[in-house]
């Protein structure tokens, strides 16, 4: 049965989404030579041993968008979902490219751009798609954002019940664990075998959520969490290099792959529910342009500043200018143009449906019509669908 309290907003998923942020932008910021020109070690000593494995913060972030995706699609139909992604999505997306572009263009120090119609494909979110260059590096996890609501839509249209969702689950899990020997090039670019276990593990989590813990539930996120271990030693090595992931240890990153999963776990059993500070809204509401806008933006200022303004003064002021400008993009931008937005394309899928001929129902004997009366209908722990608000709005 679905818990008590379920209508409550995880303001904790949200602060656990801006935590995610921040470790990512510290990874860029701390752990990079690029901003700096040189080894940033030599400036952070002790802030680098931390920063380097800042990156594992996309892997908490796609535990998140499992469970709040699982959350939101529940009493949706695949138009009201495509709505609600694509006006959360694109709104601040069409200001972060243009934004990047034109800093980089001006500055061209820690990156550049080829041409202008790269910019343009990148508007689409659809460039690693047809090999086209992202304007900013961090776009990649977007295109696998992508994929998942492709397949959650599958979902949706399947009809979204408890049962189905861990078929899918199943499903999905041995997908992407066949996908790497199997030789498909379709099936890999779908199964995503590298992070389908992050978002099944949100999925599985919201799950608990929903209905309660079971051993069930809890088998699917203990595969999830054994099956990512495969893939540890190669995202160390694509976002740290081949030579320092060979050297580094890989107890820290299956560590804070254990402790992302636990505070999920506790968010999605309660422990947490009593965290209801209104700060954290707004920080899981900015949590999305200040990710967009941080990356090559702030590493051109870095560097552009990094021989003028003390390392800790500039890294802190750069940090908190993102921040603050990514907020300015969520009040002008996010709330305006995805509220335009969504009634547009309502509009839009409102015309689709009324033009659209109703499909006719198969003609049925009356003795068929007569078991089908007596059919026994669903448990409640399988169709029981409860309002719910999603914590990334």
């Amino acid at each position: 049965m679905p818990q008590p309290g379920l209508k409550t907003r995880l303001a904790a998923l949200d602060g656990l989404r801006l935590v995610a942020a921040l470790m990512v932008v510290v990874y860029h910021y701390a752990a990079l030579s690029r901003p700096w020109g040189h080894d940033p070690a030599t400036i952070f000593p002790t802030l680098q041993n931390f920063a380097q494995f800042g990156w594992l913060g996309v892997e908490i972030f796609f535990v998140v968008s499992g469970f709040v995706i699982c959350m939101s699609v529940w009493g949706r139909t695949v138009g009201d979902f495509a709505i609600s992604r694509v006006s959360r999505l694109f709104p601040a997306y069409w200001v972060a490219v243009p934004l990047t572009a034109l800093v980089v263009k001006i500055w061209p120090e820690v990156h550049s751009i080829r041409g202008w119609d790269d910019v343009l494909v990148n508007l689409t979110m659809l460039q690693a798609g047809n090999n086209t260059r992202n304007i900013d590096d961090v776009y990649w996890t977007l295109f696998v954002e992508l994929k998942f609501y492709v397949l959650m839509a599958v979902v949706v249209l399947c009809g979204v019940t408890y049962r189905n969702m861990v078929v899918f689950c199943g499903v999905w899990t041995v997908a992407a664990a066949l996908a790497p020997s199997l030789g498909s090039p379709l099936l890999a670019a779908f199964a995503m075998p590298t992070y389908a276990p992050f978002f099944i593990a949100g999925i599985a989590f919201y799950l608990m959520r929903r209905y309660g813990s079971n051993p069930m539930l809890w088998a699917i996120v203990l595969m999830q969490l054994l099956l990512s271990q495969r893939y540890v030693h190669y995202r160390m090595e694509i976002n740290l290099g081949k030579a320092a992931a060979d050297l580094l240890p890989t107890w820290p990153v299956r560590l804070i792959m254990i402790a992302g999963f636990g505070i999920i776990a506790a968010i999605a059993l309660g422990a947490f529910d009593k965290i209801q500070w209104k700060w954290l809204s707004t920080a899981g509401a900015i949590t999305y342009p200040f990710y967009l806008i941080h990356m090559y933006i702030g590493m051109t200022l870095i560097h552009h500043f990094r021989n003028r303004v003390p390392a800790a003064v500039l890294l802190v002021s750069v940090t908190v200018l993102m921040m603050v400008t990514a907020w300015l993009i969520h009040r002008l931008v996010e709330r305006p143009v995805g509220k335009w937005l969504r009634d547009a394309m309502r509009r839009g899928v409102d015309d689709v449906r009324r033009n659209t001929p109703a499909r006719k129902r198969p003609r049925t004997t009356p003795g068929v019509q007569a078991q089908a009366a007596q059919a026994p209908t669903a448990g409640p722990s399988e169709e029981l669908q409860i309002p719910v608000s999603s914590p990334v709005g």
